[in-house]
């Protein structure tokens, strides 16, 4: 230090002199309590004298720590300046501190801001407890706790007659002061009854009365310290040392104590929730009484739900399945003793020495909690920790196992929720049972009839024998089919908004993969939920797009191609089909997408297990519509006068790209097999097209893949026996049902078939010979590409004669009505009649003269095309 600062003069050297004085003075008065601190204190400090004076130089000049301290050839001054820092000692130092915070919490008082309140006391409170241990605790503090107490019951008995309610900020700040002043008046009992007792003569008494001060400083003996580490199991003879120096020590009758502390200090800065974890979990051991184990369990539960508080982490693997195993020992406690109920709307019990009785008249004692908001977060982390896993490893297996822990979870709280609404008579919202019903349903509408089976049958066994549910009974709830029809049924029954919609929507998907497509289709019609959707959460959103794309799978299944692809044409036609769906985050090309967007995008991710193949959907409808168009494409090919109507643009788009391609080598996925099936079809070459369609390894996913090639098989046959008659029918004048059913080997009964509703629905200008089994073609006038053009021309001509007309016809009414109006007005009136009536008939003329020309142009067409 000496290289950095000059020897100064007196003023310097005594100012420094002096506040090292009151340093030591004060940090001496702290240590007096400690004997042996204060040996080691005064040895250390001879040594360091020692050494000082041995550092000084010969020569007179002021060396090391010397320099800084006070010698004998200080002046006047600086005896002056240490006089006044004794004066100003350790103990005035407290005196004003003491007296500056009780003027604050007065000033508060008066103002009602318990915000400054409690502050104030806090800081006043640490200052108390700083006290060394042969200082009394000082008699204004006594006085302002006491008195602030009274101030607090006065302020809360106000609160509750004056309809005004207070401030939030406020209000939260009056509950804290509540507590911490009731706390600090139970510690300090004995002085304030002193106190209330007779107020002056508590005041005025000697100072030198002993008054005994709750928190001692004392001195940890290794002997203490170790059998206090031996009862709790730490190694090493180590102990848990609290403020002062003081062994903590857990005791079932200080349970309460820790465990309102802990919950003071939630959600603090610099608090160590790993160390809470450790510290209940060590008060859970010593718990021996329900109520014990049920406080320390819901807070226990609570404090590891924590460690992941921000919505980017995930929970640890160890602390959830310690939070799982915590919460099924909360429900087989609540189970075991009927007298303690958890439920939301219940009241903080306060006393944390005395825990509550059951009263006369009094069933149950209410305990607050929320087992259906454990459930849910404990769900929540699950799903949040296998959207983080790489589904590919086997990490992804070991964390899915963990449903099954996570099922019996939510089966066993339904369980509780419907005993409390049965039994106990209690009043529960309706919310919580259908929250926890949901969850139930959610792990179950997309997975197969044999594992909800599995599910199901698990839960039973863990539950027990002389169990029953009211919702969902033993007996009813073995089959997949009848469990999920219960569980919504019920839900349709008492809820109604999202947790409704969901519930139907789940029930649609259910359906829709275990093959039942027309009850799919007629609930999802009847539920009108395409028109509402929108307006549902971004969940519920993709729930509906997930069950709109099985009901379709599901008309693929059935045969039924055409229905197939108008329900995918929604979810796979727009090209987001992975966004929609909620199976990946699609890139951006042209837009920047904000962090806080993205980070929204990922928590909406479903897990791998629960995703749809995207390949096989795509497949599937790039296979429907080829069936469908290709025959479109041969209708309009061969008959100009038809519209050109589009099914599919994706298809559409995708087929131009293939064809604009030079050389086409063998198709390498599943989208060049398609394309390369469709030139084959619109080939006439059915054959190879089957072909191409069967050589897809993605319908080995699918289930009966063999019946669903055999169907694919007979469709393709069909629709290429439709185009061939589109593409060659005016090359024929009588075509024999035998020969298309050689050609496409087909049954004669289902060439007719199909040929018979062709003609029905004026697709194909023939007639079917019963007589024969012939196909007659009735010929017409082929036309040429010229005459093609001009009968276009004439159509759009007659269209624009008839809108022509329209527009003069409502202008003419319009001029009409003006000049009926203005006529009789004077001057102003005859000229706007004169300029409306100039204006009427040159427009007019100008129309006629176009129109006639227009007419005369379309019927020299019309003559040219039947010349």
């Amino acid at each position: 230090m000496s290289r950095f600062f000059r020897s100064g003069g007196n003023d310097s050297s005594s100012d420094s002199s002096s506040e090292e004085e009151d340093i030591l003075s004060d940090e001496e008065e702290q240590q007096q309590p400690f004997e042996g601190d204060s040996d080691e204190s005064d040895s250390a400090f001879d040594n360091a004298s020692d050494d000082s004076d041995d550092s000084d130089s010969d020569d007179g000049v002021t060396t090391g720590a010397g320099r800084f301290l006070v010698t004998a050839d200080s002046d006047d001054d600086s005896s002056e300046d240490e006089e006044r820092a004794k004066a100003r000692s350790a103990k005035t130092k407290r005196a004003d501190e003491l007296d500056s915070s009780i003027k604050q919490i007065e000033n508060g008082q008066k103002n009602g801001d318990w915000t400054l309140i409690s502050n104030e006391l806090d800081k006043l409170t640490r200052q108390v407890t700083k006290l060394p241990a042969n200082v009394k605790t000082p008699k204004p503090f006594i006085r302002i706790i006491a008195d602030l107490e009274d101030f607090i019951n006065e302020a809360l008995a106000k609160q509750k007659v004056t309809p005004k309610k207070m401030n939030a900020t406020l209000a939260r700040a009056l509950n804290a002061t509540r507590q911490k002043v009731k706390k600090t008046v139970k510690e300090f009992q004995t002085q304030v009854d002193s106190y209330r007792e007779d107020n002056d003569a508590y005041m005025e008494s000697s100072e030198e009365e002993e008054v005994e001060k709750p928190v001692k400083a004392k001195k940890v003996k290794i002997a203490d310290a170790t059998s206090t580490a031996e009862a709790f199991g730490d190694d090493d003879g180590f102990a848990t040392v609290g403020k002062g120096g003081r062994t903590l020590q857990y005791t079932p009758e200080s349970i309460f104590k820790h465990l309102r502390g802990i919950m003071e200090s939630r959600g603090k800065k610099n608090t160590d929730r790993l160390e809470q974890i450790k510290v209940m979990e060590k008060l859970g051991e010593i718990a021996n009484t329900p109520y014990q184990k049920i406080r320390v369990l819901l807070t226990l539960i609570s404090a590891r739900f924590d460690i992941t508080s921000g919505t980017s982490n995930t929970m640890p693997l160890e602390h959830w399945n310690a939070a799982e195993k915590e919460l099924s020992s909360l429900l087989q406690t609540l189970d075991e003793n009927h007298d303690y109920i958890v439920i939301e709307n219940a009241e903080e019990w306060e006393d944390d020495e005395k825990p509550p009785t059951l009263q006369p008249g009094q069933k149950h004692i209410k305990v607050p909690g929320s087992i259906v908001s454990f459930v849910e977060r404990l769900d929540d982390e699950l799903m949040r920790a296998l959207q983080n896993i790489d589904p590919h490893t086997p990490e992804y297996i070991e964390r899915l196992g963990d449903e099954g822990a996570l099922y019996n979870i939510i089966f066993r709280g339904q369980l509780y929720y419907e005993y409390i609404r049965k039994d106990s008579g209690l009043e529960i919202p309706q919310d919580s049972i259908n929250r926890i019903a949901m969850r139930r349903l959610e792990h179950v509408y997309f997975k197969p009839a044999a594992v909800v089976q599995t599910f199901e049958e698990n839960s039973w066994k863990a539950a027990g024998d002389k169990v029953e549910s009211t919702i969902t009974s033993r007996d009813q709830s073995r089959d997949a089919n009848n469990l999920v029809n219960i569980l919504c049924n019920y839900l349709f029954t008492n809820s109604e908004g999202i947790i409704r919609a969901r519930a139907m929507l789940s029930q649609i998907y259910f359906l829709a993969l275990h093959g039942e497509y027309y009850k799919a289709r007629d609930m999802m019609l009847m539920s009108h939920l395409q028109e509402n959707i929108p307006s549902f959460d971004v969940q519920s959103q993709i729930l509906y797009n997930r069950t709109l794309v099985q009901v379709g799978l599901c008309a693929f299944r059935k045969g039924l191609v055409y229905d197939a692809q108008n329900t995918l044409q929604e979810i796979c036609g727009s090209g987001r089909q992975k966004e929609l769906l909620a199976q990946g985050v699609m890139i951006q090309r042209y837009s920047q997408v904000s962090p806080e967007q993205e980070r929204l995008e990922k928590q909406r991710q479903l897990p791998f297990h629960m995703h749809i193949n995207l390949e096989l959907l795509e497949c599937v409808y790039l296979t429907c519509s080829m069936l469908l168009e290709i025959p479109l494409l041969a209708q309009t090919g061969s008959s100009p006068d038809v519209k050109k109507r589009i099914i599919s643009k994706t298809y559409r788009r995708m087929l131009e790209y293939h064809e604009r391609q030079i050389f086409t080598g063998p198709p390498e996925n599943t989208r060049d097999h398609v394309m390369q099936a469709s030139k084959a079809l619109a080939a006439g070459e059915w054959k190879k097209s089957i072909e191409f369609i069967h050589s897809i390894k993605i319908w080995e996913l699918m289930p009966n893949s063999e019946d669903i090639k055999t169907m694919l098989s007979k469709q393709i046959q069909e629709e290429g026996l439709r185009t061939y008659l589109f593409t060659y029918a005016p090359f024929y004048d009588t075509l024999a049902i035998e020969t298309l059913s050689s050609m496409f080997e087909l049954d004669d009964a289902k060439v007719a078939a199909i040929v018979s509703k062709m003609i029905s629905h004026e697709e194909l200008a023939a007639s079917l010979d019963q007589v024969t089994s012939n196909l007659i073609f009735r010929k017409g006038v082929e036309l040429s590409r010229l005459q093609s053009l001009a009968l276009t021309l004439s159509d759009k001509a007659s269209a624009l004669i008839e809108t022509n007309e329209r527009t003069l016809e409502q202008r003419t009414q319009g001029t009409s009505n003006a000049f009926e109006r203005q006529g009789g007005r004077g001057r102003g009136g005859q000229r706007s009649g004169r300029g409306g009536a100039r204006a009427g008939p040159r427009t007019g003329g100008n129309t006629q003269r176009q129109a006639g020309g227009t007419q005369f142009t379309g019927g020299a067409l019309g003559a040219a095309v039947r010349g």
